[in-house]
């Protein structure tokens, strides 16, 4: 649901909104105010621009982030800097005003070519449309520093201690301290309440419009089902076979049927003879974002692995269990709206009995 609402009265400036504001830096020069920057602008709120480019986890985590502006500041006019093959997630945010795709991924691949510098200007001018009040980098890389230079206005990033490259921190107007021991989303959430007076100490509002259920097409599916995300981005990530199938047994036991995602043939290939063994299930053919995020929110629970489609799921208010097999679910644990629960750790791998008892919790929760 959109987080903003018409015939609001005028709003003291911006600059005055953050007086005060513990997470301010002192000692910096005062700044012209935000209500005589703004004079011409069209909603009378800050311009902020989120560069957050990927991945798909990364991304989702940073949602909340424009909540918070949106809360904060209800006539803002928030754009979002992404990688293209990530752009449908923001685009489900009521709060996100325009999406600004960049294709690096595939640029790398060809340097030369006419259509990357071609699209690169693109991106460029587009960033240079409008001058923002806020330019927010969440991804505190060399790569998401740079780009965000190319829009107008001050940015706002990670310091030399919270930075994933301690260099990007050199090319910020404003540095935060975001500390590494934090959730993701609250990290996100820090460099808002610093350039932006946000206020985190409400539970975090991922604010997905989530789309209808597709009746037919690719990605139809008819309930009450539970999704399987098996596949991951490197194979320290994985479960075991055995134990995705004592799993399924259990769902298909409690009347649910089962659907399988797959991003590539190299994963269609094992997703396929996982689900050889599994009563009631199908693997779903190869579709795009937005369809695959339709049958996520319609799922009555979803197992996952740690990837972006599990905290995709969350996000989109599905009751959701994240097996997690090398990562400490303390720093990217699976969050939402509906009951979700993280399982597992750093070299410490759940076993079926424990993911069948925490599916029974969830289930029991979301009835």
């Amino acid at each position: 649901m959109s987080l903003s609402a018409p015939g609001r009265p005028k709003r003291e400036s911006f600059e005055r909104q953050r007086e005060g504001s513990p997470a301010s830096a002192p000692g910096r020069p005062k700044r012209e105010s935000f209500a005589r920057r703004r004079e011409d602008g069209p909603t009378g709120g800050p311009r902020v621009l989120i560069v957050k480019t990927s991945s798909m986890g990364d991304v989702v985590h940073a949602l909340p982030l424009a909540s918070d502006i949106r809360r904060r500041h209800p006539q803002a006019t928030i754009d979002w800097l992404i990688e293209e093959s990530f752009a449908a997630i923001p685009r489900l945010h009521a709060a996100i005003d325009r999406v600004i795709t960049v294709a690096l991924r595939r640029w790398r691949r060809s340097p030369l070519s006419p259509r990357t510098w071609s699209e690169l200007r693109a991106a460029r001018a587009a960033l240079r449309e409008r001058r923002y009040d806020a330019i927010l980098d969440c991804q505190g890389l060399l790569k998401s520093a740079w780009m965000a230079r190319w829009a107008h206005g001050p940015r706002w990033g990670p310091d030399r201690a919270s930075a994933r490259e301690l260099l990007a921190s050199l090319l910020y107007t404003h540095t935060v301290a975001m500390p590494r021991g934090q959730h993701a989303i609250a990290r996100n959430r820090a460099l808002g309440a610093a350039a932006l007076a946000t206020d985190t100490g409400l539970p975090p509002d991922f604010a997905l419009a989530a789309p209808p259920l597709p009746l037919d097409g690719p990605a139809a599916v008819v309930p009450p089902y539970a999704v399987l995300l098996t596949n991951a981005s490197r194979a320290s990530k994985l479960w075991p076979d055995e134990r995705w199938q004592a799993v399924a047994a259990h769902l298909h036991g409690r009347g649910l049927k089962l659907l399988l995602f797959a991003g590539s043939a190299q994963e269609e290939a094992a997703t396929r003879r996982r689900a050889a063994g599994m009563a009631g299930s199908q693997v779903a053919p190869r579709c795009g974002l937005d369809a695959v995020a339709k049958v996520l929110a319609g799922a009555r629970l979803v197992v996952g692995l740690d990837t972006g489609l599990s905290h995709l799921a969350a996000a989109l208010g599905s009751p959701t269990l994240g097996i997690f097999c090398d990562y400490d679910p303390a720093l990217v644990g699976i969050t939402g709206g509906a009951p979700c629960a993280s399982l597992g750790g750093v070299e410490v791998v759940p076993s079926a009995a424990e993911a069948v008892a925490a599916i029974d919790r969830l289930l029991a929760a979301s009835a």
